[in-house]
């Protein structure tokens, strides 16, 4: 069911310098900080193409999408990014610390190209609601450059770990680039010029967008706006095995402002059992033995509260915290959860608590990760979750190669 074909991609050549100047975390992830780093590491970062500076001045015909496109050209004029002669899939693996656990991990995948098809054919499937503005900017950077600079981070189904054997076989090569990232993740990639075993093992699989249904949506927009453009029914995957021990999802808490929250969380008290805590340690056993129940943890400003629902098994704790607390309780509905209004979101539950305790926002929700079998199950059984459910770790780095439409 997955089609899956091996590409030349263009990709920066020793020229253009250190790969850890060049490459970048994916667009959505690029806070302005990080935009001016990676500005001063390279006059040839992927930023400039990516995520480009707007100056007061931009009009319809220099702007930050004409700008891009012009980086294009002129590096692969210039030999800063030059295409590969042959064609191939190319492995990547990404070496790293979990967040809160300090557990090390390594995960496995490849890059290659994969079809883009409608969700109604059934071969991909996402888990997450998209909104219409990234896809408007993904859209007007595709259209001036033809290009994919980051992979869609796509998972499929491999219990036996049949592929993942192929990805270390040829693990066993010095790899083609190498980059630490900022977050102190390894990033390794290799070559694999016959591709004909890897296609013949992901023939018969479904795939599951991890991250990137905006870029996703996008190329497939950009497919039926320019059905006869070669090339364009394709676009850059990094495939991941779901079944892989190096696979994780980090827990997104969620943070709010601006609401009128008299009495809780005992207003809360018809849905949920409520117990104050004495620290976040109390919230993590409560995880640990009763993994089918929903609990989700409140901390307003040093009091920290455990919050069970009452007829909630084995549900969505990120669901049930949408529709029985933020919209029913504090009034945070689904255009205002679109909209970031009143709330937002944050990694790492001491930096949550953190926020709390400084008085910075009114309360902080604290949630359990989502698991890759709730994922899996909401995914292929047509169902999607809130904005925000999961966040694959580590990213995938932007830059490592470069998708141009032929």
């Amino acid at each position: 069911m997955a089609q899956v074909y091996p590409f030349h991609p263009i990709r920066y050549t020793e020229q253009a310098g250190r790969p850890d100047t060049l490459v970048t975390q994916p667009y959505d992830k690029i806070s302005p900080a990080m935009q001016s780093r990676y500005l001063g590491l390279s006059p040839h970062n992927l930023v400039r193409i990516i995520l480009g500076e707007r100056k007061a001045g931009d009009s319809e015909t220099d702007n930050v999408y004409t700008r891009a496109a012009a980086y294009l050209n002129d590096w692969i004029a210039t030999g800063i990014l030059a295409r590969d002669n042959q064609p191939g899939v190319f492995p990547y693996f990404q070496e790293f610390t979990v967040p809160d656990t300090g557990e090390r991990l390594l995960r496995k995948g490849f890059i290659a190209l994969g079809a883009v098809e409608d969700y109604a054919a059934g071969v991909v499937h996402r888990h997450e609601q998209t909104l219409a503005g990234p896809k408007k900017d993904r859209m007007e950077l595709l259209r001036h450059t033809h290009a994919h600079f980051g992979q869609i981070f796509m998972l499929y189904p491999d219990p036996a770990g049949s592929i993942d054997a192929l990805l270390d076989e040829a693990a066993r090569a010095k790899p083609l680039a190498e980059v630490t990232d900022e977050y102190g993740a390894i990033h390794r990639m290799w070559k694999i010029a016959d591709a004909g075993r890897i296609r013949q093992l992901m023939a018969d699989k479904k795939l599951l967008i991890a991250d990137g249904h905006h870029r996703y949506e996008t190329a497939l927009a950009f497919h039926n706006e320019n059905p006869r453009l070669a090339g364009a029914d394709r676009v850059m995957m990094t495939f991941v095995n779901m079944h892989s021990p190096g696979l994780r999802i980090l827990a997104t808490h969620r943070l709010v402002t601006g609401v009128h929250v008299p009495g809780f969380p005992q207003a809360a008290a018809n849905d949920f059992q409520v117990e104050e805590i004495g620290s976040p340690d109390r919230l993590q056993q409560a995880w640990s033995q009763k993994p089918d129940r929903t609990i989700i943890g409140v901390a307003l400003g040093m009091r920290l509260y455990l919050m069970e629902a009452r007829e909630a098994r084995g549900a969505l704790d990120v669901q049930i915290l949408h529709q029985r607390i933020l919209g029913k309780e504090l009034g945070i509905g689904e255009e205002a959860v679109r909209d970031e209004k009143h709330l937002r979101y944050i990694r790492g539950m001491d930096a949550a608590l953190e926020e709390a305790r400084q008085g910075k926002v009114q309360m902080a929700f604290l949630l359990k990760p989502t698991s890759i079998e709730q994922v899996a199950n909401t995914s292929f059984g047509g169902g999607v979750m809130p904005q925000k459910s999961t966040d694959f770790y580590p990213k995938l780095l932007s830059g490592l190669t470069i998708y141009r439409l032929e």
